[in-house]
Parts: structure tokens; sequence; C-alpha cells
């Protein structure tokens, strides 16, 4: 195993991390709403009274902050080592889990531990060590 040391940037992580951390926060303390981005989407797909214009605030300030950062910054060149077919089984699979799951990474993992709640740490818990052992099985048992 090798490690990409000009890959391995805290800075740009921790401040990525408060941005996401501040984001939510203020999404549940001015909307009492959680930052889960499997929610707000699946919201856009089936809309109720009231909760289709700070969806697509929120859906557009994702979209738009790669775009104002390109303003003062390269953007990283994204390198992707799968096929589409794996990409898209790949989507289908997390969508899938984060129906079985009642959320995401980012509901359960960013703003349920946050919250303290149990069924966001087993959630948080069961992603990670199915992303574990998704790599230890495609690197070590593949040799992908």
């Amino acid at each position: 195993m090798t490690i990409a040391w000009n890959a391995f940037t805290p800075g740009a992580a921790l401040v990525g991390g408060l941005l996401i951390g501040l984001a939510a926060a203020i999404l549940v303390l001015c909307n009492g709403r959680i930052a889960g981005i499997s929610g707000i989407v699946g919201g856009l797909l089936r809309p109720a009274a009231g909760g289709l214009s700070w969806r697509l605030a929120f859906l557009a300030g994702l979209v738009g902050a790669p775009l104002v950062y390109a303003l003062v910054a390269a953007l990283p060149r994204p390198q992707i080592d799968a096929g589409w077919g794996t990409l898209v089984v790949a989507g289908l699979l997390v969508g899938l889990g984060t129906r079985y799951g009642a959320g995401c990474t980012s509901g359960h993992g960013v703003c349920g531990l946050s919250r303290l709640s149990p069924r966001s740490l087993v959630a948080t818990l069961a992603f990670m060590g199915a992303g574990f052992a998704t790599v230890y099985v495609v690197r070590h048992l593949l040799n992908a």
C-alpha cells in the first residue's frame, strides 16, 4: 500500500468540513430541516407545499459552490477509475441503500450523528462497514 502524500490536504479538508457543518447547522436552525441530500432531492421529485423553494436553493448552492470556487482557484481534475456500467450500478445501489436506511450519508453521518441519534450511528456504521468491505473485496480478493 502506498500513500499519495501530494493528495493529503488536511487544511482543505478542515475548511470543507467546517463549511458542511455550518451549512447543515444553518439549515436546521433556520428552517428546521435536515441536510440529507437524498431527502432534499426526493422532496423535489414529490414536492410538498412550501418545500420547493428551499430545496431548489440548497441544490443551487451545491451546484454553484464549485463554480464560485473556480473563480478564485483551479478546480481539481477528478479521476474516476470505473466504467459507466459500474457507476450506474453503484449509483442504483446507493439509491436503494438510502431508501432502506431511511437516509443518506449526509443525513445520518453529518446531521444525525451531530444530534446524537442512535439510528444514525447504526446507519453510519453500516455505511462505513459496507465501504470497508467493498474496498477489501475489490482490491484484495478480486485484485482489481
